[in-house]
């Protein structure tokens, strides 16, 4: 199967090309890339007007399968990620049973090849059952692809089994993905901490629940010499330690999400369970913080923490429903909005975190370009679309999001997996 993608602007961070080529896709690879192709084509596709960009890779979502397959599925989530661009995800192991073993980790890789149209990569719990008390069997995932070990939705809160974790992920040249909270400074919270929370009188939860454990596993990963990435930063202190860590030259990233850093605790109108997520929406200076994160460059990655619940889960007091909100499809179209058209991001930058700096971490080198020989994962990104997001056009089964008629610029038009049209 050979497809021409003619006249969209190729942006491509590994080449650091930006500007009007033709793509031509052979089987699953980047044949060549040009001004003008002339070759036949079984396939053309017209982008004149849009990015054609390295399919996103979403470093931190939820599909809930197996075991809670009533919020989302394989399939679903798969389906999902495709409308929104994203071609490779990294699905969190906090699923029923968690994923702490080598066979479960198989399981998932040999399911998603007929299941999902984009490609997952489960990542393994760092203790089993994701209970804090014995290691899971970090070394036999790692061989099973699963390229990270994570405790997302929860902190090993055990600093000497963690660090003997991170020294095993080490080993096995795999990194840690960590979820910074330190459980015990909770107390109940369920957004932030601050005159909104007074207002909702609902408890809130503090910066340094997040903070106090981001100095912590930075110290261990200074220590122990693992590749640390922090997930979902949420804090203006946490920025900071980022950036002193790789000014020390230590191996460590972190990634922002869109809610955090658009939204603001202000922006909370009522007690809405749909505003409810984990970390929570913080203060302006937290997301002038991380914005500036991303500008700089402290902060490599953009990801969604994807993490849709049913509907009777979040319909209810922020004190009662579930945390999380979805984001898989609307990724790109917000990052394009608040970043790139203000001026905080250039479109090369919007594809470096959503895109080549994943595919790094991953250490994916097939992937996060546009070139010649590499995987044809592509987006075609049409930036002159506007529309206000509507979540009964979801295909994730879940719809839990605060930016429903949210007014946005930039679809994805086609998502290519593989070298071949997964989406529309």
């Amino acid at each position: 199967m050979r497809i021409l993608i003619k006249n969209g602007c190729v942006v491509d961070p590994l080449t650091r090309t930006e500007g009007n080529y033709d793509v031509l896709v052979e089987g699953k690879r980047i044949k060549k890339v040009a001004k003008e192709i002339r070759e036949q084509a079984d396939q053309i596709i017209e982008a004149g007007g849009c990015y054609v960009m390295p399919g996103f890779i979403d470093l931190h979502v939820h599909f809930r399968d197996p075991g809670l397959e009533y919020k989302e599925t394989l399939e679903t989530g798969g389906r999902a990620a495709v409308k929104g661009g994203v071609t490779t995800v990294c699905a969190m192991p906090n699923t029923r049973p968690v994923i702490d073993t080598a066979k479960k980790v198989a399981e998932v890789h040999e399911r998603q090849k007929r299941e999902s149209l984009t490609n997952v990569i489960q990542l393994g719990a760092v203790t089993e059952g994701q209970k804090g008390e014995t290691l899971s069997d970090i070394r036999g995932m790692a061989a099973e692809g699963c390229h990270a070990v994570s405790e997302d939705g929860k902190s090993v809160m055990n600093a000497s089994l963690y660090r003997q974790g991170m020294k095993l992920a080490k080993e096995c040249g795999i990194s840690v993905f960590a979820h910074c909270e330190d459980i015990t400074m909770v107390e109940g919270g369920v957004m932030n901490a601050d005159e909104n929370a007074e207002r909702l009188g609902l408890p809130g939860i503090t910066n340094s629940v997040e903070d106090v454990i981001t100095a912590r596993d930075i110290l261990l990963a200074k220590e122990t010499g693992v590749r640390l990435h922090l997930c979902h930063c949420s804090t203006a202190d946490s920025v900071k330690m980022v950036r002193l860590a790789k000014e020390e030259g230590l191996p460590v990233t972190g990634e922002v999400c869109p809610h955090h850093f658009i939204l603001t605790s202000d922006d909370i109108p009522s007690d809405n369970g749909n505003y409810k997520m984990n970390p929570p929406l913080r203060r302006k200076e937290d997301v002038e913080a991380l914005r500036q994160g991303l500008r700089d460059g402290t902060m490599d990655v953009i990801a969604t923490d994807h993490a849709p619940h049913a509907e009777e889960e979040k319909n209810k007091s922020m004190a009662e429903a579930a945390f999380g909100i979805v984001g898989i499809e609307t990724s790109a179209a917000l990052t394009y909005t608040a970043l790139v058209e203000t001026g905080v991001l250039t479109i090369m930058e919007m594809a470096e975190k959503m895109s080549s700096n994943p595919a790094r971490i991953l250490g994916l080198s097939d992937r996060g370009s546009v070139s010649e020989g590499k995987t044809a994962d592509l987006v075609i990104f049409d930036p002159g679309k506007k529309y206000r997001i509507d979540k009964r056009t979801f295909v994730s089964k879940g719809k839990n999001t605060p930016f429903d008629g949210y007014e946005v610029s930039g679809e994805v038009v086609y998502t290519l997996v593989d070298g071949r049209v997964v989406y529309p």
